[in-house]
């Protein structure tokens, strides 16, 4: 069969398709499903404990639970007293993965042993980088990296032992490894798709994982601390958000069948590139540029809250009625990431010379929620997330849109990691929920 024939023989069974797996939505309230682990209000179905962090998004006020400003927990911290803990001239990225990895905040002696170990982690196998990652590149960087992580492991000796300092060790060299695995991965795309020079640079091992990545990215290697903070900072708030985050929750489900790291990560990362998990900031990138394109002066509020509503209604951009970054699955008066980064943000802007467009992200802030209000049935408050800053972040370091879900992955290895090295340790069983049939029986 031609591929043409075998192609129109295909999209006519889509019909049949669409028919036969379309299942009415008034069946899922009356056997009491919640559709994607979620009720009515947006709370996800509890599947489990963890010890790794914790999310507060209400409070227990004279026995009505309330909404409160959002919090983020890692191993009993909160997340913004662990960035303010920080130096001016200290990169956290290190420290925090130990404390989310092991338990404990490491001292100084524990800190530059294990700076030291992912510092010379920071390496492919001999020939990886020409055999593997410039064989095929692509555009899309989170399935090169997929495909490169899965490769890893035939160069692991141990690659199927899931003992717990097994996986310890391999956790420790993926992280070292992620940064490359994405930026090489970016510019063989840049170099083979787009016509441009190769840039291989090789990383240095006495500096952090944020100093890394921009001097690998960058032709000339250079970088200003505050480009290096504000991407530490950034990489600090995407490490790690609860056991139930889409593709942390895959991580678990996978470790619990008993399968290797690399392909628990690699199922992970296919979870993470969704554009509804770890593809969010670019959306609002696009919605951003669409704005500039067509609300007219948008420096104008009036004009700005115009097309927000337009969004909104379905009439332009996507016509999805989302006006993306803002909102979150979990918090509602406030997401303590975003709270955390703006400042950070708003230095490099002023850096940058983006403080017009840093106002605009500061408008839409500000009208979004209240129309959001006005035009939705909303069953919790709405809030800006860290996603709707950290594009704009991206850019103003110069990384291409490309790598954006990438930097997510850089940081949420982590996580990972950490929730996989629990679930191993703490749960000996298979996780396997349950779907009610409503499948019609028929006869012959």
């Amino acid at each position: 069969m031609s591929f043409i024939k075998f192609k129109e023989y295909i999209e006519n069974k889509e019909e049949i398709c669409r028919t036969n797996d379309s299942i009415n939505p008034e069946l899922f309230k009356e056997h009491a499903v919640n559709k994607g682990l979620r009720d009515i209000n947006g709370n996800g179905v509890v599947t489990g404990l963890t010890n790794v962090s914790k999310i507060v998004s209400n409070k227990i006020v004279n026995g009505v639970k309330e909404p409160c400003d959002g919090q983020l927990w890692y191993r009993g911290y909160k997340v913004e007293d662990l960035i303010n803990s920080l130096c001016e001239d200290e990169f956290g990225f290190e420290k925090i993965a130990y404390l989310l990895l092991l338990g404990d905040m490491p001292d100084a002696d524990e800190l530059k042993k294990f700076t030291k170990y992912v510092g010379e982690c920071r390496q492919l196998p001999s020939n990886f980088t020409r055999d593997v990652i410039m064989k095929a590149p692509t555009q899309d960087i989170m399935n090169s990296m997929t495909r490169s992580i899965l490769t890893l492991s035939s160069y692991d000796k141990k690659a199927l032992d899931t003992t717990v300092a097994n996986v310890l060790r391999q956790s420790v060299q993926l992280i070292g490894e992620f940064p490359l695995l994405a930026i090489y991965g970016y510019h063989a795309y840049n170099y083979s798709e787009k016509g441009e020079s190769m840039i291989i640079h090789r990383p240095d091992p006495k500096l952090s994982t944020a100093e890394n990545i921009l001097m690998m990215l960058r032709p000339d290697k250079k970088y200003t601390h505050t480009e290096a903070k504000v991407l530490d900072t950034a990489l600090i708030l995407h490490m790690e958000h609860g056991g139930g985050n889409n593709s942390t929750f895959t991580t678990r489900v996978v470790t619990s069948s008993g399968s290797d790291t690399y392909s628990t990560i690699a199922a992970a990362m296919s979870s993470l590139k969704g554009p509804k998990h770890g593809g969010a900031n670019f959306k609002v990138m696009e919605m951003i540029d669409d704005i500039k394109a067509n609300a007219g002066d948008y420096t104008d509020k009036l004009q700005l809250e115009k097309y927000l509503a337009k969004i909104i209604d379905k009439e332009v951009f996507d016509k999805k009625g989302l006006v993306y970054g803002m909102g979150h699955a979990v918090y509602s008066l406030s997401d303590p990431r975003e709270r955390v980064f703006r400042s950070f943000v708003e230095d490099l802007a002023k850096e940058k010379g983006r403080e017009t467009d840093l106002q605009l992200y500061e408008n839409i802030e500000e009208l979004a929620p209240k129309l959001i209000a006005q035009k939705r049935r909303i069953y919790k408050g709405v809030s800006p997330n860290v996603d709707f800053y950290s594009g704009f972040v991206y850019d103003m370091l110069g990384i291409p849109k490309e790598l954006y879900t990438a930097m997510f992955a850089i940081a949420r290895i982590v996580g990972w990691s950490a929730h996989r090295l629990e679930e191993l340790i703490g749960a000996d069983k298979i996780i396997r929920p349950a779907y009610i049939s409503v499948m019609e029986e028929k006869n012959k």
